[in-house]
């Protein structure tokens, strides 16, 4: 990964260049320790790292538990095994294409240009910081994507159900937006964008736990 660092660089980097695309000339990031940059890349190759090769681990542990099972614990769990990484892309592409683009807009909304008596106030990001942030946020989204899987796994060993999680609903709510609020920027859109998406999947939970309840 760290071979291809510059080009996922780039790629983590496009929605601030968008953001700022009509005004690009004066814009830069910027790094105030020698090696800030080199570790950054590092920091990169080791995200993409553990991104692309999830499937793999998640295909690997399912090799080691498999010989464990019986044909009909096998074919109960596999589902869950290809659901994972679909469902962490899922969340990883929203926070990418919906959620980042909103919240680079809000945040550059606070800028000032200078006037009598006023100095100007821009934006500029540290490289560290920006990485940092974006790849945390794309971690923290495609994790809570995998809601509907774990709740689902567990109404199939029978630890939860249907009429218990429709009953803690409230609940789920409420925690849906602490965590929103932890995760993400400090700004409602982002949380919002984090928290609605997170009911949403607790919802099609309920459903897919009634449907094997039913099954």
């Amino acid at each position: 990964s760290y071979f291809f660092a510059e080009q996922i660089y780039a790629f983590l980097v496009d929605p601030y260049a968008n953001a700022v695309k009509d005004d690009q000339i004066s814009r830069r990031l910027i790094f105030t320790a020698l090696h800030e940059t080199f570790i950054t890349y590092l920091k990169v190759a080791f995200f993409a790292a553990i991104f692309f090769s999830f499937p793999v681990l998640s295909m690997q542990i399912w090799r080691f538990i498999a010989p464990g099972l019986y044909l009909k614990e096998k074919r109960a769990f596999l589902p869950f095994i290809l659901a994972t990484p679909l469902f962490f892309i899922l969340g990883a592409s929203f926070v990418y294409y919906m959620v980042i683009p909103l919240a680079w807009d809000f945040f550059l909304s606070f800028e000032q240009p200078s006037g009598y008596g006023v100095l100007p106030m821009q934006l500029e990001p540290k490289v560290d910081e920006y990485l940092s942030l974006i790849m945390r946020l794309i971690m923290a989204f495609g994790i809570c994507f995998e809601l509907p899987v774990l709740i689902v796994l567990l109404t199939k060993v029978g630890l939860t159900n249907s009429k218990s999680l429709k009953n803690k609903r409230k609940y789920a709510i409420l925690i849906a937006f602490v965590v929103a609020a932890v995760i993400t920027p400090p700004d409602v859109i982002s949380q919002i964008l984090l928290a609605v998406p997170i009911i949403v999947l607790y919802e099609v939970s309920i459903w897919c736990s009634k449907i094997i309840e039913e099954d």
